[in-house]
């Protein structure tokens, strides 16, 4: 809506409101004369027409027209300006006598039907009032009128037309005089609004437009001419304004000026800053190159000759030698380890920092993952006396996907850490679950020790890298200062968190939380010896965290248990007449107190026939000698499921048989393996022909196409990069053009990123597997993409033999292995490390020795000539080619026992598949070639390693 400007205001308020008043007074005036007019008419014509009708009675009575006649005429003479006919009329309303002959009596004349009116009666007409009075005899007026008989007193009536004219045209000059004086006032109202707007409203809409202009950036425009009152302060003001204005403009421009001018020095300043900086980070990418080189040279240098130290120290040990002789061995070996852990972790603080830390996802055991850490932190705890206990509540979900290495890494450097710092007392762990739900679970592990603590200035800087709580501490216990750095980002990269609580000389709580997948098809059960149900024992130790831990295992397999912590407890117990059929002591083995122990073993001997023993030390002669005065078994501190198991019920049981029995109820389908790396085809071959009954091969997409054109299968395992035709290709052609459109068809990777993964999920593969392939990932397959109903059988064998294998940890009936727990610990060292892993070799092969050796023995044969076409391809810059080459030495490393070399293999494709340079995993080459080298020089070992096992397993 436009607002109104000043103008109109001003017409509003002026000519308006003076119109409307004009117009007012004069239509009252006008309408007040019409009527004042009009009245005095009808008393006029009443004064003509009633003395007639007095007069006119008594000859009407008498019928003397002549006189009548005379009467009228007269009457209409002397009144002519506004008489034009006067006619008298009979009571029977016909005309008696009229003034005028040529007048309208009809007009005059009353209508037949209606009365002759008791009073004198006015008609307005156009340009004529006629008026009837009743002509009456006044003699006998008031006895008829009494009587009510009107007709009889009135003996007729006169009627007068009068002319109109002459009135209404004084109307008429009324109304233009009081319009006319109206218009003439509202002219004038004009006038004087004109004169207001011109000297008021103009002015003021000039210094509108003037300070419109101003606003504009036309600073030099100015209101001009002598205005009146306080117009003329308001133009000085605006045209001030105007000049204030202009002045600041032109110092503000001089300041722009000024400031251009600095700030185009300021950006040849910042132009040549720019320059040093990139000469500066192009020095800091060298440096750090010549880092990364530097970390690759010192892995290489330092490690390989470690690596021999520790091996052979380990040789001489198993030689006879003196105490001294033995002792210095010993504190080589801890010094080298110790070196070798701390090139490590400098190793893996760089990987974190440069961001090629890769967190995998892979199948794993909670417990069995947290069991196999405290077992190898056992004998640091033990040589220091302290006791180490493990507790794992019951209900925490064990089948998961994560990183498990890393899993134990940070634990291990925890509990080391706790170990460390505590002179006296105990390092308690427990395992908790915060969170859960259908996939995913949030762990907690905690760590509590008794040992030094750290105070609160301490405390800050506990996190930071190549620093420890105080100095003096790197010199009493040694250490890097990296563990707990590295411990924190790894359980960032797991999605975790990780704290601490501790107070001087009162111990520290240190603990972590991380993210992991649960496991949809869970690898193994939970141990439940049926053999122990509803047993009872008399279980006594004095470390309550040790006593809490145990009881919920024992109490799992739904044992009657009777927890003590002292001697005499046991005796209180004794003297109630309990029975027991099992005890278990846990004991501080001190000089002191092996006597006690011994003296224990004796007196419960007479009263529980199964006695075992739980000691802080890993010692076998002195298990020995405590199991010649009577123990059923003595096992080493911290005790887990499987040893107490083993422990309590010794019995063997012959595996062979029923393994077979399982594995001969093969599922009755045709399967397809499709891979171009003889090694993969074979192993995954000789995997699925102990799953399935049939089994077809081919070596490329091309070979499988043909193939599904001719044959219908159940399922189809397909590797992507093959010659001749890929394997997505593959999919695309067999899923249009053959009989297995509907056949689930899973891709098989040996190397496989997220964004990868998805990008197959895609394409139309209905799963995939990562290399290596192991029972279990394919047993899982089978039972998803396959029919229920026909594995049905097999699943229940599997159960029930689970069920009755107490002394075995319970699950994948597949997974065990049918050797001895003597034979395997005896295991030379080199085939159990992470340079050939035997052992390894063996699951990845499906426990079959001959395929095993088969595969380890052509991946050795192979690689110098990959050490050659790597070298050369690098040298050549061949990206390309580089790709393909580790491609296949990834494929055929997930299929052998080789965990260094595959970590190495799967962390470089990982980095060049995320679009690395060659030049940037220069370190990682370095560290991949002396992988290699460390496998050419222990590969000839190994081979008579594993043929020495081999030879004893035939004996």
């Amino acid at each position: 809506m436009q607002k109104l400007s000043l103008k109109d205001w001003v017409i509003l308020l002026t000519i308006v409101p003076t119109t409307l008043i004009g117009l007012f007074i004069a239509s009252y005036f006008s309408y007040s004369s019409y009527t004042n007019l009009n009245d005095y008419l009808e008393n006029r014509a009443r004064s003509i027409i009633e003395p007639i009708a007095i007069s006119a009675t008594r000859s009407l009575q008498e019928k003397e027209r002549d006189s009548l006649r005379e009467l009228i005429n007269f009457a209409h003479r002397s009144q002519s300006e506004l008489v034009k006919s006067i006619t008298i009329f009979t009571k029977d309303n016909q005309v008696f006598v009229t003034s005028a002959y040529h007048g309208d009596t009809e007009l005059m004349r009353i209508s037949a039907g209606e009365q002759i009116p008791l009073t004198t009666q006015f008609i307005h007409q156009n340009d004529h009032l006629i008026l009837r009075t009743p002509v009456i005899d006044e003699k006998s007026s008031t006895q008829i009128i009494a009587n009510n008989n009107l007709q009889q007193v009135t003996v007729g009536y006169v009627a007068v037309q009068i002319d109109k004219n002459s009135i209404q045209l004084a109307q008429q000059n009324q109304f233009i005089i009081a319009f006319s004086i109206a218009l003439v006032g509202a002219f004038i109202s004009g006038l004087l609004s004109l004169r207001l707007i011109k000297n008021v409203t103009r002015p003021i809409t000039s210094m509108v437009q003037a300070v419109d202009r101003i606003r504009e950036g036309k600073l030099e425009s100015r209101v001009t001419g002598q205005l009146i009152g306080e117009l003329n302060f308001l133009k000085n003001g605006v045209n001030a304004m105007a000049q204030s204005l202009g002045d600041y403009q032109e110092e503000m421009q001089r300041s722009i000026d000024q400031a251009t001018l600095d700030l185009r020095e300021s950006l040849e300043q910042f132009e040549i800053q720019n320059v040093e900086l990139d000469i500066a980070k192009r020095k800091a990418q060298d440096a750090n190159k010549v880092k990364s080189e530097f970390l690759a040279n010192m892995s290489h240098e330092l490690r390989t000759p470690l690596n021999g130290v520790i091996g052979f120290t380990r040789q001489v040990l198993k030689t006879p030698l003196s105490d001294t002789q033995r002792d210095y061995l010993q504190t080589i070996e801890r010094s080298a380890a110790n070196l070798l852990a701390i090139i490590n972790d400098i190793l893996d603080f760089s990987k974190l920092d440069a961001g090629k830390m890769v967190i995998e996802k892979i199948p794993f055991s909670m417990r069995e993952t947290v069991e196999e850490t405290i077992v190898l932190l056992a004998p640091s705890a033990h040589s220091k006396n302290i006791e180490l206990s493990l507790r794992v509540v019951p209900n925490l979900p064990d089948s998961l996907i994560g990183d498990a290495m890393r899993i134990k890494q940070i634990l291990i450097n925890l509990a080391n850490n706790a170990i460390k710092f505590t002179d006296k007392g105990s390092v308690n762990i427990d395992i908790d679950c915060e969170h859960k739900d259908d996939s995913i679970a949030i762990l907690k592990i905690t760590v509590n020790d008794t040992g030094i603590g750290i105070n609160a200035e301490q405390q800050a800087s506990i996190f930071e890298a190549f620093g420890q709580a105080d100095q003096s501490v790197t010199r009493l216990y040694g250490g890097t200062g990296l563990g707990l750095v590295i411990s924190q980002r790894l359980v960032k990269e797991m999605k975790g968190d990780i704290g601490f609580i501790s107070n001087e000389q009162n111990g520290s709580t240190f603990w972590f939380t991380f993210q992991c997948e649960i496991n949809p098809i869970p690898d193994d059960a939970l141990l439940n010896p049926p053999a122990l149900k509803n047993k009872r024992i008399l279980y006594l130790e004095p470390h309550t965290h040790s006593r809490i831990a145990n009881s919920e295992i024992l109490e799992s397999w739904h044992m009657h248990v009777t927890p003590v912590e002292s001697l005499q407890q046991i005796t209180a117990a004794l003297a109630r007449k309990e029975t027991f059929d099992f005890a278990l002591i846990g004991h501080d083995v001190t000089p002191t107190a092996i006597n006690e122990l011994k003296q224990l073993i004796v007196s419960l001997k007479a009263h529980i026939p199964s006695i075992h023993l739980a000691i802080n030390s890993n010692s076998p002669n002195l298990q020995e000698a405590l199991i010649v005065l009577g123990a059923k078994s003595c096992l080493s501190k911290p005790l887990t499921p499987e040893k107490l198991c083993k422990s309590l019920i010794p019995q063997h049981f012959d595996f062979a048989n029923s393994l077979t029995e399982v594995l001969e109820n093969k599922v009755p389908i045709k399967v397809l393996a499709v891979d171009d790396n003889d090694a993969n085809l074979k192993l995954i071959n000789a995997l699925l022909l102990e799953q399935v009954s049939e089994v077809i091969t081919a070596v490329n997409g091309q070979e499988a196409v043909d193939i599904c054109k001719n044959e219908k299968f159940a399922l189809i395992f397909m590797d992507i990069q093959m010659p001749v035709m890929d394997g997505i290709s593959a999919l695309k052609h067999i899923k249009s053009n053959t009989f297995n459109d509907q056949t689930p068809i899973i891709a098989v990777t040996a190397h496989a990123l997220s964004d990868e993964k998805d990008k197959l999920l895609k394409e139309g593969f209905n799963s995939y597997m990562t290399k290596p392939i192991d029972e279990t990932m394919l047993r899982h397959t089978i039972y998803e993409y396959c029919d229920l109903d026909l594995l049905g059988a097999q699943a229940s064998r599997v159960k029930l033999l689970n069920a009755e294998l107490p002394q075995e940890k319970s699950g994948d009936v597949a997974n065990v292995v049918s050797s001895s727990p003597s034979k395997e610990s005896a295991e030379p060292e080199i085939t159990t490390s992470t340079v050939i892993n035997w052992p390894l070799a063996l699951k990845r092969a499906g426990r079959k020795r001959k395929l095993a050796k088969d595969m380890l023995t052509g991946l050795v044969e192979s690689l110098p000539e990959v050490k050659l076409n790597v070298t050369e391809a690098i040298t050549s810059q061949d990206l390309e080619h580089l790709k393909i080459l580790i491609h296949k030495l990834n494929g055929a490393c997930c299929y052998s026992g080789v965990p260094d070399l595959g970590k190495m293999v799967h962390q470089i494709e990982t980095e060049l598949k995320k679009g690395a340079g060659i030049d940037e995993l220069e370190p990682e080459f370095f560290e991949f070639f002396e992988h290699l080298d460390r496998i050419l020089s222990f590969a000839d070992k190994a081979f008579n390693e594993i043929e020495m096992m081999s030879n004893t397993e035939k004996d």
